[in-house]
């Protein structure tokens, strides 16, 4: 039997004390204080909050669901959605533990939806831990660890210690049905600290519990006497807590804790040892002495009588063992939902203790209704199994559709999108269109200008250029005018040189014969001759800078100075008579000479020399 007793233990400690809110008072004085006129309708759903959670923990589920549903009722009305948020949360913790598995999903999606409205990083937190304990009643407990820790991470920029002791509790009850030693200790030490800095002292009795669960786990694995002490240490503090503030730890948490202190006496202290014995049955009778007249506390009174029998038992006083299974067995059948687990443990211990006695009448009775409780207990599992897998497959069902309803959502913002850009784009393209087309009119207009310009100024520049060619026409006409001016002047000036030079051989020829004549002065008016004519050569290279070139150049043998003479006065146009006199020479020597420069220039017979002297010039 002390087997049973242990598994009780360790199952009481991680699925009680999960209040939300602090119990500061009694029932009673919540309930006068939210009856006050003075108070404000807006500050009740706090208050009602708290009298619903102080009734969930009396165990009073009607009163805690009708108290939570007002607060939410109310908190709604002012818009005040982490109450309302916290009411919800209530509500799924209250479903939870009466068993009304078929409203625990949409209760616990209210609470979290509301979360989401009250945009708080606290409600946030009460939300996910709805999410939790929704999946804690359904055995799924990685989902249970996810929304736990969903849940602390709201916590990180906004803190509430109050919130974070029960999420870390979760995560603690989570891992101890995993055995996880290491995790158990981690997070009821997390859940513990979180605790102490709140008023909430019946939060923090379930937390020493389940530190005391903690540290029998380490003495199971290392047997060290130490961690056996730490488990009564543990729930020492938490019998303190309800010895220094009785009003705010419930009696069932206490009741649940002097189970736990008889039950380790039990399991853990020798038979031998008095003192251990006396203080399991001291706890264990107090266990029960608290929970009279308290509704659905049949099993934890039920394990109290069970101790109390198991050690009359060890005492030999079988009349008093049988009472106590008795009592315990006709307690367990009043209860409005048996709790099948301890009612099965109770009857089979009766029908053990019948044996035992060489009752075997009794105890086959008593086997037979072991046999039909786990009949029933295992209809009521099937029964709870098929509603969790309702709600499991709702879940799904409505997780899908939220998740088909946001793809459609992100979808349609897609879409939405596309469509703006697309409005964008054509907007812009009009624009660009628009613009491009008053682009392309103003170039067209400017272009139109300044082709008109163009125009204008091609018509100008033809202007410009017949005047420039009428012009240059006109300096042509006078540089013809005055080339054939200088001409003239040029051939005036040589015929006067030729006159002078014919007064001077005259002249000579006078006074030949007169020896009083000074010959050097007539030397030199010879060369002056000379001289003359270089002068009317450079007159002509004046007019014709490039006359005596372009002979030299045609010229196949080279010209002499005779030569050079003879064709400027042949461009002169002057005949064989002028020239001759002009060169002292017979005309006979002007024809040899015509006929010698033909030669030289490497012209026929028939060609003209004065003809070819004047394009030549030209």
């Amino acid at each position: 039997m002390k087997f049973v007793f242990c598994k009780l233990f360790i199952y009481i400690s991680i699925t009680v004390g999960i209040s939300l809110f602090a119990q500061s008072m009694r029932t009673d004085s919540l309930q006068s204080v939210i009856n006050n006129p003075g108070l404000s309708e807006k500050n009740k759903p706090e208050l009602l909050n708290r009298l619903a959670e102080a009734y969930r923990i009396d165990r009073n589920y009607t009163a805690a669901e009708n108290k939570a549903r007002q607060s939410a009722r109310i908190a709604l009305q002012y818009k005040n959605y982490v109450e309302a948020a916290k009411a919800y949360t209530l509500l799924t913790v209250i479903k939870a533990n009466n068993q009304q598995l078929s409203a625990l999903k949409q209760t616990s999606d209210s609470a979290l939806v509301l979360a989401q409205q009250a945009k708080s990083p606290v409600a946030m937190a009460y939300g996910y831990y709805a999410q939790a304990f929704l999946y804690k009643t359904l055995d799924d407990p990685e989902k249970r660890i996810k929304f736990c820790q969903l849940g602390l991470k709201e916590q990180e920029n906004s803190p509430d210690p109050y919130i974070a002791a029960k999420l870390y509790y979760q995560l603690y009850a989570a891992h101890s049905d995993w055995n996880n030693i290491k995790q158990v200790n981690s997070y009821a030490r997390k859940a513990t600290q979180n605790a102490l800095k709140t008023k909430d002292y019946n939060l923090l009795s379930n937390c020493y519990a389940a530190l005391s669960v903690a540290h029998e786990y380490n003495y199971n694995a290392s047997r060290e006497k130490k961690e056996l002490d730490s488990v009564l240490f543990y729930l020492q503090k938490a019998e303190t807590l309800y010895l220094k503030y009785p009003k705010q730890v419930a009696k069932y948490t206490h009741a649940i804790t002097c189970i736990n202190i008889a039950n380790v006496y039990l399991k853990y202290f020798p038979d031998t040892d008095k003192t251990a014995e006396s203080k399991a049955v001291y706890y264990a009778q107090s266990a029960g002495n608290i929970l009279k007249n308290v509704p659905n506390t049949q099993e934890v009174t039920a394990s109290s009588l069970g101790i109390l029998s198991e050690y009359a038992s060890r005492k030999g006083n079988t009349a008093l063992a049988e009472t106590y299974l008795l009592e315990a067995y006709n307690l367990m059948k009043t209860g409005e939902h048996p709790y099948y687990y301890t009612l099965i443990n109770v009857v089979e211990s009766l029908s053990r203790f019948y044996k035992g006695q060489g009752n075997f009448k009794k105890a086959l009775e008593f086997q037979e209704e072991v046999t039909q409780y786990s009949n029933k207990n295992f209809n009521q599992k099937q029964a709870l199994s098929a509603q969790k897998l309702e709600i499991q497959f709702e879940t799904e069902k409505k997780n899908n559709e939220v998740r088909i309803l946001k793809e459609r959502e992100e979808s349609r913002k897609l879409q939405s999108y596309l469509y703006a850009c697309i409005a964008i784009a054509s907007l812009l393209g009009l624009l660009f269109m628009f613009r491009s087309y008053h682009f392309k009119l103003r170039l067209s207009l400017q272009r139109e200008k300044q082709l008109e310009l163009e125009k204008q100024e091609s018509g100008m520049q033809i202007r410009l250029e017949k005047e420039e060619q009428a012009r240059l026409k006109a300096e042509q006409q006078l540089l013809e005018a005055q080339q054939q001016q200088l001409q003239k002047e040029a051939m005036a000036n040589v015929l006067q040189l030729e006159h002078k030079n014919r007064m001077l051989h005259t002249i000579k020829d006078k006074l030949a014969d007169d020896n009083s004549l000074n010959m050097q002065k007539i030397v030199r008016e010879e060369m002056v001759l000379d001289n003359d004519f270089e002068d009317a050569k450079l007159r002509i290279q004046q007019i014709y800078p490039e006359f005596f070139n372009l002979i030299n150049e045609k010229a196949q043998k080279k010209l002499t100075l005779l030569d050079m003479k003879l064709c400027a006065y042949l461009y002169l146009k002057m005949d064989t008579r002028q020239i001759s006199q002009l060169l002292h020479i017979e005309p006979k020597s002007v024809r040899m000479s015509r006929y010698r420069i033909k030669q030289k220039l490497g012209l026929d017979k028939d060609e003209d020399l004065n003809l070819f002297l004047q394009q030549l010039g030209s």
